[in-house]
Order: C-alpha cells, then sequence, then structure tokens
C-alpha cells in the first residue's frame, strides 16, 4: 500500500498528529477499505522520511480511536466502522457532495451539444486496432522504449506530406514537431520566440488554452477585438506584440472564416515588426461551404508562421497528439532545447500506420461527408422550428455553429433554462479577455458528437424552453 500524506514540519502541529489526521479522514471517506493493510512503521518511516516514533504515535492514536486495528505478526489493518460511528463522523457537507455530485447533474442532461465533441460511432476502430497489435509483437519492441524527442520521424514525414496536400503547407518533416496537445506546443513555442516586448496578442473571443498556457510565464496577454471577418489588423497594430495567436481558418469560437486579403494584411504586419505569427488550424480539414484558403504558413513568403495542427477534432482527442511546423530561424533554436517528448510513441507510431495506409484520408473524407449532412440538419432544423428568433453565424467550417438569440435576457439566462429543461448549451463568456454586454453574447451549439435525431428533438426542446424569453415573445405577452 503506497501513501503520500503531506507533511509539514513547518506547520504548528506535529507530524504524529498530522500523518494521524491524513489516515483518519481517508478513512472516514472510505478511501482507504476495512481490512487493507497498512505500511509497516519501518517501511512508513522511511518512505516519509520521519522517524519510527512518529508513525508509532500516529498508529497508536488510530488504534485507541477505533479507526485501526492490530493483529498479532501480521500488522496493522483498517477496522470495521459501524453504521452509527459512519453516521456521525460524516458531515451534511460530504453528503450534499455525494448527492450532488456532477455525475447526478450529468444525468439529467439529455442531449448535449458540446462544442469539441466527435462522432465516435463512425470511428474505424477495427483499422485502428490492426495497427496497434501489429506494432505490439515480437518485431516491434523498439516501439517500447524513449522515442525521438522531436517526435517520430516516419509520423513527421507523413504529416509534411499530407500537410502540403491538404493545406498548402511548405514544410520538411525536420521542420515538424510533435507534443501532447496544443498547450505542451505552445509551452515549446514560449521557449523559442524572443519576448522583446513581452506581449503576445490573440483574438478576443478566443481560445482560452492560450491564456492557461501563460501561467507562470513572464508574458502579457493583449485581447484584440475580432471583427466580422476576423481579428482586427487595426487593433493589433496599436499594441508591440512579439507574436500574434490566430485562428483564421475557422475562429475560435465565433466561427468565422478570415478572407484572403485580410491574411495578406496579417503578413504584412508580421514581416514590418520582425514579430510571429501563430497559426492554429485545429479544424481545417472540415470546410463546407465557399472555396478552400490555402494556410498561412502555405502564403508566408518571410517564414513569420508557426503553423499548428491537432488530431483532436479530425481524428479522436484520446490520443493527445498535436504538431507545429517551426520556421527555419526558430528551428535551430529548438535543437538546442532541452525538451522531453510528452506524445505516446505507441500512439505516434500508430498514427503513422494509420496514415501512410491511406485509412486518415479516408476516415477524413468520410467524416466530412456525416458532419456536413449533421450541420444541414441542424440549421434546418433550427430554421423550421427556431425561425426568426435567432440568427445563425460562424457555418462555413468546423464541428459547431454560433446562435444569436434575440432575447432581452443575458446568455447565462438562456443557457440555465436550457439546461433545466435537459439540454446543454454553451456560451462565450469564457472566451473573452475583455468584459462584453452579457445580452449580445452568442451561445454555441456543437453537432459532432450527436445523431441526426438527436439534433431535430434538442432544437424543439431548446425551442419551448426559449419561448417565454424571446423578444417578439415578451411583446406579444404585454400587447392588450
Amino acid at each position: 500500500m503506497e501513501i503520500i500524506p503531506k507533511l509539514d514540519d513547518r506547520l504548528k502541529d506535529s507530524l504524529y498528529i498530522q500523518l494521524y489526521r491524513y489516515f483518519k479522514h481517508e478513512i472516514e471517506q472510505f478511501t482507504f477499505k476495512t481490512g487493507m493493510r497498512l505500511p509497516s512503521i519501518r517501511y512508513l518511516a522511511d518512505r516519509l522520511n520521519v522517524s519510527n516514533t512518529t508513525v508509532q504515535m500516529a498508529y497508536q492514536q488510530l488504534l485507541a480511536e477505533g479507526y485501526i486495528e492490530s493483529r498479532a505478526r501480521s500488522g496493522y489493518f483498517i477496522a470495521e466502522l459501524d453504521s452509527d460511528f459512519i453516521e456521525s463522523t460524516v458531515t451534511p457537507c460530504t453528503k450534499l457532495s455525494s448527492e450532488d455530485s456532477s455525475e447526478q447533474k450529468e444525468k439529467h442532461i439529455l442531449y448535449d451539444f458540446f462544442m469539441s465533441d466527435i462522432d465516435t460511432d463512425h470511428f474505424p476502430l477495427a483499422s485502428w486496432r490492426k495497427y496497434a497489435n501489429k506494432l505490439l509483437n515480437s518485431e516491434h519492441k523498439d516501439v517500447l522504449k524513449y522515442g525521438e524527442y522531436q517526435g517520430e520521424l516516419g509520423l513527421r514525414k507523413a504529416l509534411s506530406d499530407y500537410l502540403h496536400r491538404s493545406r498548402g503547407v511548405h514544410c520538411t518533416p525536420e521542420q515538424v514537431v510533435i507534443a501532447s496537445g496544443t498547450q505542451s506546443i505552445l509551452h515549446i513555442l514560449y521557449q523559442l520566440i524572443q519576448w522583446k516586448n513581452k506581449r503576445l496578442a490573440m483574438e478576443d473571443p478566443g481560445y482560452q488554452g492560450v491564456r492557461r498556457s501563460l501561467q507562470g510565464q513572464d508574458i502579457k496577454l493583449v485581447p484584440i477585438p475580432v471583427e466580422k471577418d476576423g481579428l482586427s489588423i487595426h487593433e493589433l497594430k496599436k499594441v508591440q506584440a512579439d507574436a500574434v495567436y490566430i485562428t483564421p481558418s475557422h475562429q475560435y469560437p465565433l466561427g468565422m472564416v478570415m478572407p484572403i486579403a485580410k491574411r495578406i494584411q496579417l503578413l504584412a504586419w508580421a514581416n514590418e515588426q520582425d514579430s510571429w505569427i501563430i497559426e492554429d488550424d485545429y479544424d481545417g480539414e472540415f470546410r463546407y461551404r465557399g472555396k478552400p484558403i490555402p494556410s498561412l504558413q502555405g502564403i508566408d513568403e518571410h517564414s513569420r508562421v508557426i503553423y499548428i495542427g491537432t488530431f483532436s477534432k479530425s481524428l479522436m482527442p484520446a490520443i493527445r497528439v498535436s504538431y507545429m511546423v517551426l520556421p527555419p530561424a526558430l528551428l535551430e533554436t529548438y535543437k538546442h532545447l532541452e525538451w522531453g517528448q510528452t506524445a505516446s510513441r505507441l500512439h505516434q507510431q500508430t498514427l503513422t500506420l494509420f496514415i501512410e495506409n491511406g485509412e486518415w484520408e479516408q476516415h477524413i473524407r468520410k467524416m466530412r461527408t456525416l458532419y456536413k449532412k449533421k450541420q444541414a440538419v441542424l440549421l434546418e432544423t433550427i430554421k423550421t422550428v427556431i425561425g426568426e428568433h435567432v440568427h445563425v453565424s460562424g457555418q462555413n467550417a468546423g464541428l459547431h455553429i454560433v446562435l444569436h438569440v434575440k432575447s432581452n435576457c443575458p446568455a447565462d439566462t438562456l443557457i440555465a433554462c436550457a439546461e433545466k429543461a435537459g439540454i446543454k448549451v454553451y456560451g462565450t463568456s469564457s472566451y473573452l479577455n475583455q468584459n462584453k454586454t452579457a445580452c449580445s453574447l452568442p451561445i454555441l451549439i456543437g453537432f459532432g458528437g450527436l445523431s441526426l435525431d438527436d439534433i431535430k428533438q434538442g432544437i424543439k426542446l431548446l425551442h419551448k424552453a426559449w419561448l417565454p424569453y424571446y423578444k417578439s415573445f415578451e411583446h406579444r405577452s404585454v400587447t392588450p
């Protein structure tokens, strides 16, 4: 039995009291089960770097109060507590916490329109299992060892080929860096960029993982407002930012696509200011309307764009594999960086086989068709059921749309009302870095993880829940 209690010799209470209280709490919360054997006094003292006397005194106090029992030549064991004792030691707050758990709340939700959900029913699990099993045989024992710190070479080659064909990205496998998740990618980047002004600009509203990733960094986050066609270049020019984080192919969370003219302006800004553009193409594979627009990196003539992407939306979030394409100037700095690989080597090599055998692009084509159909059903249901009470935007790409509800109620009120009816929709306030009027905030509706029937039924219930809050309904209700 391994335990890691927090003991602090700077506290007023002695170490044996701290250890006694730790065991008492874990036993009362049933973390330690009846009959479980405790570590020996000598072993625990050695593991915690305390004296034998400290552990012995803690055990003796627990023994005296009936929490543990001593068995001859066997050691100490968790005692069985009778029901009266349990009722007296478990506080009302503990009971309330158990009854009001998040699990209980989730049972009430009938339809969850979560923006980042994917359709797992159509995932090619058999193919993925086949490639994973192929690696787990006697011929591929190396997969059990540490891999390349920059990421598996096979995956970097496959990615560089795919990105060039599908997104117009110009790169070699040597420029590709693999890591576990976008925030891991950002942590690496923060160490590569020279922060002369110590300012990182980003879209507002925007992906809040950027804000979280800056914790502990000596870098100021500068929010730049978003216009109808994306980030405001005019406002960006007012700040001396060393880099800007942007999602131009499908702005997160508002969903607009930055046009080519504004992309060229952004590239000109980066070149003139000697600044960097961090282009997050998190779901660039799923575009449903208009002509494909090349990545910023693909039209960058001065190597000022750092292109990053992830497999979380296009494949599955569980494998936690993300990547970036470094410009040559930053690549040289990266080579001198002491950084351990954070993404699973087994997942990387399975993904490599998945891509090399054509399964990846086949899956993307299938999911693009499926998501397009789901979005069409969502939009048609909204039009038919809710009609003029809402306005929709952000439907050109991605796995969610943006709903502008014509109501005098704050978005939070509408979201809470929907949840009471068993419908989970999401607000945009958490993506803001600057305060905006609550009533003007839109609501996000995801569709990737729901069936076609779920989408229809969910929107019908949502409309029923919101009916008293629409502006036209409020107006009719007070008119004689």
